[in-house]
C-alpha cells in the first residue's frame, strides 16, 4: 500500500476555477469597455436622431434631463435594489418589469434581457423607455423626473446644443 501524503499538491486551484475567474473577469472588462458617459448634447442629438422630442408630449430636454439624473449619462450604469432588482442603464430600467434578468418570473415587458439597456448604442433602451412611457404615468414612471425634472424649465438641458 502506498503512503498518502498530506502535503498540499501542486495544483492550487480545482481544474476549472481559474477558467472561471478568467471567464468573469473577461466579462467585467468587456462589459466596462462598452460603457459610454456620453455629454449633454451628444445624448440630446441621439435621442432627437431616435425621434424623442415630442414623443407622447416629452421634450428632448425631459429626456435629457431624466438621463442625467438616473444615471449621469451612463449607458453602463447598474443599481441593485433591496428586493433583488437592477435598474438598468442610461434611463435606469428596472428588471422588475420590464427585462429579462436572472429570475425567470419577471413580465419583461420590454421583451429585452437587460443587459442589452447597458449598451451605448442605446437602440433598446430607447425603445423599451418608449414603452415605459406608454403608461399612464408618462414620464412621470421615474421618480427622479418627477422630482428633478417635472414642471421646471429644462431649457437649460439642450442649450447651446446644434440639434
Amino acid at each position: 500500500m502506498e503512503a498518502r501524503s498530506w502535503a498540499p499538491s501542486k495544483q492550487l486551484c480545482p481544474p476549472g476555477s481559474m477558467l472561471l475567474a478568467f471567464a468573469s473577469l473577461l466579462g467585467c472588462l468587456l462589459t466596462s469597455s462598452q460603457a459610454k458617459v456620453y455629454s449633454r448634447c451628444e445624448l440630446a442629438k441621439v435621442l432627437q436622431d431616435f425621434g424623442l422630442e415630442g414623443y407622447r408630449g416629452s421634450t428632448l430636454a425631459d429626456w435629457v434631463c431624466l438621463a442625467y439624473f438616473t444615471s449621469g449619462f451612463n449607458t453602463a450604469a447598474v443599481d441593485h435594489e433591496a428586493d433583488g432588482s437592477t435598474n438598468n442603464g442610461i434611463f435606469q430600467i428596472n428588471s422588475r418589469k420590464w427585462c429579462k434578468n436572472l429570475n425567470p418570473e419577471v413580465p419583461n415587458l420590454c421583451q429585452t434581457y437587460c443587459s442589452d439597456l447597458l449598451n451605448p448604442n442605446l437602440k433598446n433602451t430607447v425603445i423599451c423607455a418608449m414603452k415605459i412611457t406608454q403608461q399612464p404615468q408618462g414620464l412621470a414612471s421615474w421618480e427622479a423626473w418627477r422630482r428633478h425634472c417635472q414642471g421646471k424649465d429644462l431649457s437649460d438641458w439642450v442649450d447651446g446644443c446644434d440639434l
